[in-house]
């Protein structure tokens, strides 16, 4: 019943919300009349737009436009031919995610334009605009004068009011994975980056920033720079102009090529978004760029269900373990030696030791890294096609049996597939690989892609690579399985239009608190992460490490946190797969366990209740399903209180709170492991003064009493 009243308030939304108009229309605004664009073309014919919030600009006169091989650019000598305003609302339901539901509310102006001169080519421009920010994208239309795309240049301006206060990563077109940066947009420098000696591979071409790129200015607005529906095209980063507080876009190339995009007309680019809000919080609720994606094509995938796991990964960071059978385990040597070397992780006995903590805790999978054939000869190596088998153990592994114990104790596997960046073998083995996963039952897959890109002289986030993760995607839905992609390219909401795209990596992760020489992730990092990184998509950042020094590993290394943040992280950093991610040993008599335990993974709805860029953010998330609520506050390296209203409650109902939170001097670094765990009621009356160590959080249990 509830599906059936759900699709018929889309028809009649999908009836009453659209309009147009046949005038020459160049602005539109947002539902709330708060944003506005116009577009305006040149006396030359250039296409160009500006954007205001509450009537002050928030991006200047920008220009748009391409550059192309082998012709004329598109960015002069237009004419409108037409344009076209309409409304759009509806609600459309997460299968998973932040929330069950999502308001999709927008004002559209399309504009037709054509060439003056005698090649008459067309293109048009589309704008949507929300009461959080605002989406654009190009359209090639079907022609006469134009088949075939080769962009050597897209050339989308963003000008700046102000030298605004920027929160960034260098537009590295190989990784992610680099520390953020927060200076004000004059001073970024990208390219001083390039040479950090912690990261596999760097490219930094240009001074440009990777996106979701955040930016606060001197009036207290927040603004965040993206792109959606990356689909057959280049990643877009976007290059620095700081005399003229200006950003392009500059697409991530090829050295294989001297364009940058192929594509046959029709077709349409990712959109441009800018999401812009008056508080910090707003930019983590806003739905902005899935609403950009098209809808669901997958339809049903309760295959798939949000969940908990533990795994054999972090002791092969701390060197407990290896990846590696028998090999030299630093991986940069290849020998022939079929001995077992002794410290191989993926053994039956110990998947089964992590199968028993899993379903004694309410975690319902279990990550099993260096399980397959090919790990002696995969990092360093120019030739590393055909190095992995994806179907094929080491022989003290056994698939099956660990798949069917599992099974008995309501445990899934979660399959690891490392391409070490060897696209075509993967290709090659897919079908295989998801038709193995498919017959024992296993339905999630973490891909990683470390390494230089095969073929050489492709990158990670150029259109080659877009279109090998997007592929692998499709195909493995047919195969009813979900992927976590590490090494990804970017989210950009595509998880919308293919569920199965569950969560990815794209930032500089835990594990580099376990090897970087440079001290780890600062404990800023996730405070930043929160409000640039995560508009993205969600992220598998694996938290839970309790051993915060890990002495007996390397005394040279720690998580910068407390254990109550690393506890706090299961409800501020979202992703619908949440590894627990430290050693058994290191859980089992921990009352802090007991959070993980009762955790949820997929939820009602989420709130931010407060929250500034790279110094603290505290979100609120309801489970799906039930009327449990859980809450998690982070900070920097500052101590800090704050003040916790629970009016998000539902009224006339008391909760049973227990709250995890620093304990007495608790510190980062001095004292990481304090902590006091307390049992109160609440109602949504009630406020709670919370107080946060340096590098410290807090994360609250919340269930109605019966």
């Amino acid at each position: 019943m509830k599906l059936l009243k759900f699709s018929i308030l889309l028809l009649s939304l999908g009836v009453l919300s659209c309009t147009s108009s046949n005038k020459t229309e160049t602005k539109i605004t947002s539902p709330d009349d708060s944003l506005a664009v116009e577009f305006i073309l040149t006396d030359k014919g250039e296409p160009t737009y500006q954007v205001t919030y509450k009537n002050e600009n928030v991006i200047n006169t920008s220009s748009l436009g391409f550059d192309l091989k082998d012709a004329p650019s598109l960015k002069e000598g237009f004419f409108i031919n037409n344009s076209t305003v309409s409304s759009f609302n509806e609600t459309w339901e997460m299968p998973w995610g932040e929330q069950s539901e999502v308001i999709n509310n927008y004002n559209e102006l399309k504009l037709e334009l054509q060439e003056t001169g005698d090649l008459k080519r067309k293109i048009n421009i589309v704008f949507k605009v929300y009461n959080d920010g605002i989406g654009f994208r190009y359209e090639f239309p079907e022609q006469e004068n134009l088949s075939e795309v080769f962009i050597t240049d897209e050339n989308t301006q963003f000008n700046l009011t102000g030298d605004h206060k920027v929160f960034w990563i260098p537009g590295d077109w190989d990784i992610y994975e680099h520390l953020y940066s927060t200076t004000q947009f004059t001073e970024i420098d990208a390219k001083s980056k390039a040479n950090h000696n912690d990261l596999a591979q760097t490219s930094i071409p240009e001074n440009a920033v990777n996106t979701p790129v955040t930016m606060k200015t001197d009036k207290g607005l927040y603004l965040s720079f993206h792109e959606a529906a990356l689909v057959d095209y280049s990643g877009m980063t976007l290059k620095v102009d700081k005399d003229n507080l200006s950003m392009v876009s500059e697409l991530v190339g090829s050295n294989n090529n001297d364009y940058k995009v192929k594509r046959t007309v029709p077709f349409t680019t990712p959109w441009r978004t800018i999401q812009i809000s008056e508080k910090a919080g707003d930019l983590i609720e806003s739905k902005l760029i899935v609403n950009l994606n098209e809808p669901n094509k997958l339809g049903d995938i309760s295959w798939f269900k949000p969940t908990k796991y533990t795994g054999i990964w972090w002791e092969m960071h701390l060197g407990k373990s290896t990846w590696d059978y028998s090999g030299n385990q630093d991986m940069t040597s290849f020998t022939t030696d079929a001995k077992p070397h002794g410290k191989h992780g993926a053994t039956t006995e110990n998947a089964k030791a992590f199968i028993d903590f899993s379903a004694k805790n309410n975690i319902g999978g279990v990550l099993v890294e260096g399980w397959n054939t090919g790990w002696e000869h995969w990092i360093g190596f120019e030739d590393r096609e055909g190095v992995f088998d994806f179907v094929t153990p080491y022989p003290d592994y056994d698939l099956k049996e660990v798949v069917r114990y599992g099974r008995e104790k309501g445990v899934e596997i979660i399959m690891h597939h490392e391409t070490s960046a060897a696209t075509e073998t993967y290709e090659k083995q897919q079908d295989t690989a998801y038709s193995l996963m498919q017959s024992l039952g296993i339905h999630a897959v973490k891909t990683g892609y470390v390494g230089k890109i095969l073929p050489k002289g492709e990158f990670h986030h150029g259109q080659y690579m877009v279109n090998h993760y997007n592929n692998a995607v499709i195909k493995a839905a047919k195969y009813e399985v979900a992927i976590n992609a590490h090494e990804p390219i970017k989210a950009t909401g595509l998880r919308r239009t293919y569920p199965n795209t569950i969560s990815r990596e794209g930032l500089r992760g835990q594990e580099f608190n376990a090897w970087a020489s440079d001290g780890g992730n600062p404990p800023e990092h996730l405070p930043i992460v929160a409000f640039t990184r995560m508009l993205a998509g969600p992220i598998d950042f694996t938290p839970g490490i309790f051993d915060i020094k890990f002495d007996k590993w390397k005394k040279d290394n720690q998580v910068n946190t407390t254990i109550a943040q690393q506890l706090a992280l299961y409800v501020v950093i979202y992703s619908p797969v949440q590894m627990a991610a430290d050693l058994v040993e290191n859980y089992e008599g921990n009352p802090a366990l007991q959070f993980i335990k009762d955790v949820g993974v997929d939820w009602e709805q989420s709130k931010v209740l407060n929250g500034e860029i790279g110094d603290f953010v505290t979100i609120a998330r309801k489970e799906k399903n039930s009327e449990n609520w859980f809450v998690g506050g982070i900070t920097d390296e500052e101590a800090r209180e704050m003040e916790i209203n629970f009016d998000f409650l539902s009224p006339n109902t008391t909760y049973k709170a227990v709250i995890y939170e620093d304990g007495e001097n608790a510190h980062w670094d001095n004292n990481p492991t304090a902590i006091n765990i307390r049992k109160i009621e609440l109602t949504n009356q009630s406020k709670l003064i919370m107080k946060l160590a340096a590098g410290g959080g807090f994360a609250i249990s919340l269930k109605p009493t019966k």
